[in-house]
């Protein structure tokens, strides 16, 4: 074969590859496809595989058939009782109608600009119908079944189907969520200041039972100790009373005694006492009665 056959030949093939390529696709499992004839629908393809088309006029535009999310901003919304809230929410939305989806959006961007609307729309509208209390209580789950109902009932003419829509978090605006925080700190304080208040007074009431009902102890005790040492006096002044009566001598000889030990306790004790004081009787004489005097002798008669 000559140069110039193997020429045309290869010049042929790589035609045939490029008619090949431009005429033959693959559709994913996870795909749709549409083909287009000068950006006009021509057909929709559902099942997957290897699929052939017009080469060089007609293109192939693929969708993703899974179940896709979307997350719009945090929206700024007013409940019922004049409550700002920010609300936090995302969507799940499926492609079910290429075609439609196609002419009405053409993208994933066009759909999410327009489901953005979509949501947002039905939020203020379903919140701006309950109350704050209502959000934050088991009732939500039927909120959210509300705002998704209404976001896919307006959202089937763009060819898919809005499988979920969930409020992640609602917050009060950081402005108002500072006022309720210094009033709710103000009203702690305030209830503390309070149980202080109380406990201080229970404490004072409790100090002062326990002061006067130490006074009254201390004041019955005084009591019965100045009875007890009374009859114990009694008692002490009878017994020494019946011991004089007995032996008065030896009673006078024990108190004697017991003066002597009182008044010779100490290491330098001094007296200055007539010699024949009765205090030094015993020095005297045992029975402690003083010594008899020599009477003075006659004077001689004149």
């Amino acid at each position: 074969m000559s140069r110039g056959a193997l020429f045309a030949l290869a010049a042929v093939l790589v035609v045939a590859g490029i008619v090949a390529m431009s005429s033959l696709f693959i559709v994913d499992q996870t795909e749709e496809a549409l083909v287009l004839q000068f950006g006009q629908p021509r057909r929709v393809i559902l099942i997957p595989g290897l699929q052939a088309k017009q080469p060089f006029i007609e293109n192939v535009i693929t969708y993703d058939k899974r179940l896709l999310d979307f997350e719009p901003p945090p929206e700024e919304v007013i409940a019922s009782d004049q409550k700002r809230l920010v609300v936090d929410t995302y969507a799940r939305y499926r492609i079910t109608d290429p075609l439609m989806f196609y002419q009405t959006v053409a993208t994933e961007a066009g759909v999410r600009a327009r489901l953005g609307a979509l949501v947002s729309g039905s939020l203020r509208q379903v919140i701006g119908n309950v109350t704050l209390s209502a959000l934050l209580s088991p009732d939500r789950a039927k909120i959210m079944r509300q705002i998704r109902d209404e976001v896919a009932g307006q959202a089937k003419p763009f060819g898919i189907d809005v499988a979920d829509v969930r409020i992640r978090r609602a917050d009060l605006p950081p402005q108002n969520s500072e006022a309720i925080y210094a009033r709710m700190r103000s009203e702690r304080q305030q209830q503390a200041a309070q149980y202080r208040g109380e406990g201080a007074e229970a404490a004072q009431t409790v100090r002062a039972n326990a002061d006067r009902e130490r006074t009254v102890i201390l004041a019955d005790a005084q009591r019965n100790g100045q009875k007890l040492r009374g009859q114990g006096d009694a008692q002490a002044i009878e017994i020494y009373a019946k011991a004089y009566d007995q032996d008065k001598s030896f009673f006078a000889f024990y108190r004697s005694l017991q003066a002597y030990r009182d008044a010779f306790g100490g290491h330098n004790t001094s007296f200055v006492l007539n010699p024949n004081s009765s205090f030094f009787r015993y020095f005297e004489s045992p029975g402690g009665m003083p010594a008899p005097t020599a009477a003075p002798a006659a004077k001689p008669a004149p």
